[in-house]
Order: C-alpha cells, then structure tokens, then sequence
C-alpha cells in the first residue's frame, strides 16, 4: 500500500451513517479520516489539518438535488489557493452538476452508492498524480537550484593535497562542515567534493547563494510556501532543506544571512524542524549541512552581527581554504586545464600557454584567486589570434605583475574584440565587471549601470558562478 506516512482524507457529508461507512473503509485501508457534516466546518477543518484529499457530498440541508451547497464550497475553495485534490459525490448527478463541479476544480466524481474497489482506485488515483505533481515541481526546482562546479581538476599543490585528505577522512560522516577562505578560492568546488565522498552522493546537493536572498523572502526561500500563503504566492513552493531532503545542503556566503533570520536557521539546525509558510504541518528535516564564507564570522560576532549559537552549529569542522597565490604548484596546470575547457566550449582551435605567459602566471599574486584565473583565461582565449597565448594576451592587473614591462595601464588599454554574439558578449563584460569589483555584486552592478536586482537575473540567466 501506497501509504508509508500519514495520509488524511477529509469526508464531508451531512449524513453520519456515509461518514462512518467511508471512515470504516478507507481507515481499513491505512488513510485517516477526518469528519465535517457540512462545508463550514469542513473550511475550519482544512486549516486545522494537513488534508490530502476531499470526498466532498454536494448536497446538504438547503436540498437534495441541486448541489448547489457543494458548488458555494467549491466556489469557497478556489479562493483558498488549495492544490488539495477533491472528489465530488453525489446520489442525484446530472450532466449539468457534474461539469459546474469540474469547472470549480473537482478532480473527479463518484455516484452514490458507491462501489468500494472504484471509489479506492479513484482516491489511489489522485493522491498519485497529487505526488507526480509535487515530485515534478521538487525536481524542477532541483534542477534550477544545480550548483555549478569548475572542474574535476586534480590539486597538485602541497596544502590542497594535504587539506584534501584530511576532508576526505570526514567527508563520509554527517558532521556539519565550514569552509573558510578569500572569494575565487574554491570553496563550491571542495563543497561538491565532500557531497561526492558522502554517504549521500546519490542523492541532491542543493546550493543557496545566501546573499542573493532578500530578508523577506528567507523563510520561503529556505522553508517554502504554500499557495496564497502571502500576497505574491501565486503557486506552492519547495524550499531548500525540503529540496535537499536525504542529501547535501550547501549555504554560501553563510556570514550574509540577516540577524532577524538567524534564529530561523539555528532552529531547524537544533531540532531538524521547520513548517512551510501557510501550513502549520511540521516538518522534519533530513539533510547534511556544509556553508561557506569569506567573511571574518569572529568580528561579526563582536559586532554582534552574528549569533554565536550558530556559528557553533555550523562548524563542527571548519577547513579553510589557502589563497592560489599560496598553491603556486597549480597555477600553470590550472590555466591549462582552463585552456582545454574553454577551448571545448567556444569551439576554438587548439592553443598553448607559451612558457613567458607562464612565467608571467607565476609572477602574479592573484588577488581574485581561480575565478579570476578561470575569467582571465577565458576571455585570453577568446582573444587569443594565434597559436599561442601570449602575455599580450593577459590582461593582468599591471599594479600586481612583478614582470610588468608586458603589463600596460589598465585605463589605457583599447582590445578590439573579436565577432560574437550579443549574448557571449553580455557574458564576458559581467565576468570583467565582477573581477573588477571583486565579486562585489552592487559594486559590479554600478559599473554596468544596472540595478542589483538586473544584475543578479543576468547572473542566474547566463548561468554564471559567483
């Protein structure tokens, strides 16, 4: 039987003898039955419960024909912003009724007296398209929540060898793991790489930029929300730790979640409990925690701009991750395993890093760490004319290049950029615009002239990782 947690069903029918026949039945049947003898009760009955499906009689005091009383509940709850299913019932259909009722949402209707087999395959009907529905959304919203990883790119320097093995002795636990470290430093990439050495690497690893999410949005970005929950809440939503179930949820930028909301987190992080806004259903959380921050959570503390409980929640184990200008043994095999991969992707004719390039690689002291190598070496390809990347080819910053008689003036330099698309262009001024700022979003969205909120849909259309 379908029915592995509880399912509730409420009956709605003026008649006790019908309620108790149904109740007998379906409770045979593992479903729990919640009664109402007319629609008003029914309406205070749908808000106490966590309904799954109503078997709705469409006649009541007023008459025993029309159905008119079952019409003013369905009419009632359309406005209820409801994607409970309902099956109408009735021992006076008519053609009239039937298509009145389907036009106000019922999902399918039954003649009394009913016949046992057809009314449970009616009921194990739609309580299956209700979940087909919800597991399509769940997977929908999994799928725009996909984290985005550079690379399978095999670490070669001492530290990440060494930062990588002890993460690997732990990765297989469930204990809550903060990673620490400058922006660029990889910090979404070692995060796919515990999930993918968990016990849990089959199931989801769901990524939340933390600082992308509006104060007032929190609770239904992380928790969810049902249909008509708030003004705005046109549809139900799924949030982050229901889309994260049985798997990873990684939280960057931890250190930006508003102190208002902090207290919302550390509690489901406490007891593993949460409700979804609009229902009083709690819900228990199942998932594994990593987060991520390049902010100094200790002064925040201080300033009292941290709760001190939650940062003791969310590092059991804390690993920081050291800046690439420390990791010098990956630069060269980084910037050609960047080469490789943006070659792939734009289609280009093969190139090579030409050994005064390297040099100048090494040289440099990376202050936006592998973003800026990954966004260096992509627009470097894409530029390159030969079959060579050259220093020329690298716009380094020339106030942090050691070797700087290939560097010239930031301000001066004029690139004539070669054919592309609209698109590959709004890309690459977005990648040039966040290096500059620093992955400083408002920051970056001045230099482009656009607003933070134009800004941060650029980012999610092109998909770009920040």
């Amino acid at each position: 039987m379908r029915n592995s947690k509880v399912t509730n069903i409420l009956v709605i029918d003026d008649r006790s003898d019908i309620r108790l026949s149904l109740a007998l039945l379906l409770e045979d049947h593992r479903y729990t039955v919640i009664e109402a003898d007319n629609p008003q009760v029914a309406q205070v009955m749908l808000k106490q419960h966590n309904i799954a499906l109503v078997l709705l009689d469409m006649n009541f005091t007023l008459d025993t024909t029309s159905g008119e009383e079952g019409l003013d509940f369905l009419t009632w709850f359309q406005t209820s912003n409801s994607n409970v299913p309902i099956i109408a019932m009735t021992a006076w259909s008519n053609v009239d009724l039937v298509v009145k009722a389907m036009k106000l949402g019922v999902s399918d209707f039954i003649e009394k007296p009913w016949k046992n087999r057809q009314l449970l395959h009616i009921i194990e009907q739609q309580l299956s398209l209700t979940d087909l529905q919800q597991q399509n959304a769940k997977l929908k919203q999994q799928l725009n929540s996909k984290p985005k990883f550079s690379s399978n790119y095999q670490w070669r320097s001492p530290c990440m060898l060494s930062l990588l093995q002890q993460i690997k002795t732990v990765a297989h636990t469930d204990v809550n793991i903060l990673l620490t470290g400058d922006n660029g430093t990889g910090k979404s990439d070692l995060a796919f790489y515990i999930h993918q050495h968990s016990i849990r690497k089959d199931e989801s690893l769901i990524n939340v930029n933390m600082g992308a999410i509006a104060e007032n949005l929190f609770e239904s970005e992380m928790f969810g929300h049902k249909k008509g929950a708030f003004t705005d809440a046109k549809e139900s939503r799924i949030g982050r730790f229901e889309l994260a179930e049985n798997g990873t949820l990684f939280l960057d930028e931890i250190a930006n979640i508003p102190l208002s909301q902090q207290a919302k987190l550390l509690r489901v992080l406490e007891n593993g409990e949460f409700e979804v806004l609009g229902s009083s259903n709690t819900i228990q959380s199942n998932i594994r925690l990593i987060s991520a921050t390049n902010g100094n959570i200790a002064t925040l503390i201080r300033e009292e701009q941290f709760r001190e409980d939650l940062y003791y929640r969310l590092n059991t184990l804390e690993f920081h991750l050291p800046r690439l200008a420390d990791r010098r043994d990956d630069i060269v095999p980084l910037a050609q395993f960047f080469i490789d991969k943006f070659i792939t992707k734009y289609k280009l004719d093969n190139c090579l890093l030409a050994l005064e390039a390297e040099k100048a690689l090494l040289a440099y002291h990376w202050p936006g760490n592998i973003r800026e190598l990954s966004h260096l070496i992509e627009r470097a390809v894409l530029l390159c004319q030969h079959s060579q990347i050259t220093v020329d080819d690298l716009p380094l910053r020339n106030q942090h290049y050691a070797n700087n008689k290939h560097g010239c003036d930031e301000k001066s330099e004029q690139v004539e950029l070669p054919f592309m698309t609209l698109e590959k262009a709004e890309v690459l001024l977005i990648k040039q615009a966040l290096l500059k700022a620093n992955d400083n979003i408002p920051q970056a969205a001045i230099l482009l002239g656009l607003t933070k909120s134009s800004l941060y849909r650029r980012i999610d259309k092109h998909d770009i990782t920040v």
